[in-house]
């Protein structure tokens, strides 16, 4: 499920993920084979030329070495992919639960109940100083990942995509598979929902249906940077927001306020105290920070908008983050499921590898970049 301006080697490099990797898997276990230039100008073919086979015990996997790595071992130019059929059926549904807790817990017990989830993607909505939240999940009949959204985002992006979602947390959830499984599996799925109170559950089977909920979603960041006074949004078509079509093209005017995309991974079974702990967090900072979650599988992100002119305010944000990289570690989770580490996170890398881990990176970059001419600072 990539965004609108990536790559397929873009997407390889960072190790990206999204929506539906919950069924279909992240970028690492696609990729077959990398066609990478090397800092010293030797041209590697991770795999070997030309080959592509769907599982190999032939040495180190150095595909695996180069996906994720950030751009700091060479330039990925080539990527031989794995293909996915498409499902004979899909079903997409919203839901609406009384506090994000409720929403989140219910993807758990679809997971655990192994539901063959193929789409479960949320977002958790911002948290606008000491204001209440939205959650939105989605998940998939082989469900692919959870999406969850709290009230403030729900709304936000309701408003934003002129869908008008309740103000409520809100689980968007999709299932792949034949029509006969796919009954079944809406059945399993609604159970779970009414047991963890959720409501307003219809299903839309129509492809112009579910791609209003997706790019709903998709425009979360819009939304959020709406919820902003003074970060204006500009749409292709130079409306203010307000039409459908707008909203799917939108793209932000700089302006003093700016959004910080930040993100966690932790295990399905402490992801509920983490998600509520991460919200109380955000009320007692004052942070307008909305959040969006590819909670499937444990993984969910905090859009932070801030003032860049305003140094206590910026302070503000970086503490946050780090506490919430801490906050995951400590659940058994890793600092970053999809964002990378970049320059933000060097700190809690080592925190997470521990120095023997963090002195191993650092020997295989050496190795293969002695000058280090890729990406210098980053990672490491």
């Amino acid at each position: 499920d990539p965004g609108a301006d990536a790559s397929l080697c873009g997407m390889a490099a960072t190790g990206a993920s999204g929506t539906n990797a919950v069924r279909y898997g992240t970028m690492r276990p696609n990729v077959l084979n990398l066609r990478v230039v090397l800092p010293d100008g030797r041209l590697l073919h991770t795999a070997g030329p030309g080959r592509q086979p769907r599982k190999r015990a032939a040495g180190y996997d150095l595909t695996s070495l180069f996906v994720g790595s950030e751009g700091t071992l060479g330039f990925l130019t080539q990527a031989t992919l794995r293909l996915h059929p498409l499902p004979e059926a899909i079903a997409a549904t919203v839901v609406s639960f009384p506090s994000v807790g409720a929403a989140v817990a219910c993807t758990v017990q679809v997971l655990q109940a192994a539901v063959p989830v193929a789409r479960i993607g949320g977002c958790l909505g911002p948290e606008v100083g000491l204001g209440v939240q939205v959650a939105v999940v989605e998940l998939s009949a082989t469900f692919s990942h959870p999406e969850f959204l709290d009230e403030v985002m729900a709304d936000a992006c309701g408003r934003f995509s002129g869908m008008g979602l309740p103000a409520a947390a809100t689980l968007l959830l999709e299932l792949h598979g034949s029509r006969n499984s796919l009954a079944e599996q809406q059945q399993q799925t609604e159970e779970i929902v009414r047991q963890n109170g959720g409501s307003g559950l219809a299903w839309a089977e129509g492809l112009e249906e579910r791609e209003r909920l997706w790019s709903m979603r998709h425009n979360a960041w819009y939304a959020a940077l709406a919820l902003r006074p003074g970060c204006q949004v500009r749409h292709k078509d130079g409306a203010d927001g307000g039409s459908t079509h707008g909203a799917v093209s939108a793209t932000a005017l700089p302006s003093l306020a700016q959004g910080y995309s930040t993100d966690v991974c932790v295990p399905i079974s402490r992801l509920p105290d983490v998600v509520v702990e991460t919200k109380q967090d955000l009320q007692a900072s004052s942070i307008t920070g909305p959040m969006v979650g590819h909670v499937g599988d444990g993984n969910f992100h905090c859009i932070l908008i801030f003032n860049s002119q305003e140094p206590e305010e910026a302070q503000r944000v970086h503490a946050f983050t780090q506490r919430l990289g801490r906050r995951a570690l400590a659940a058994g989770g890793t600092c970053t499921g999809e964002h990378g580490v970049g320059l933000g996170k060097r700190a809690l890398l080592q925190e997470e590898l521990g120095q023997e881990g963090l002195d191993t990176l650092r020997s295989i970059k050496a190795a293969l970049d002695p000058h280090n001419l890729m990406n210098p600072g980053k990672v490491l």
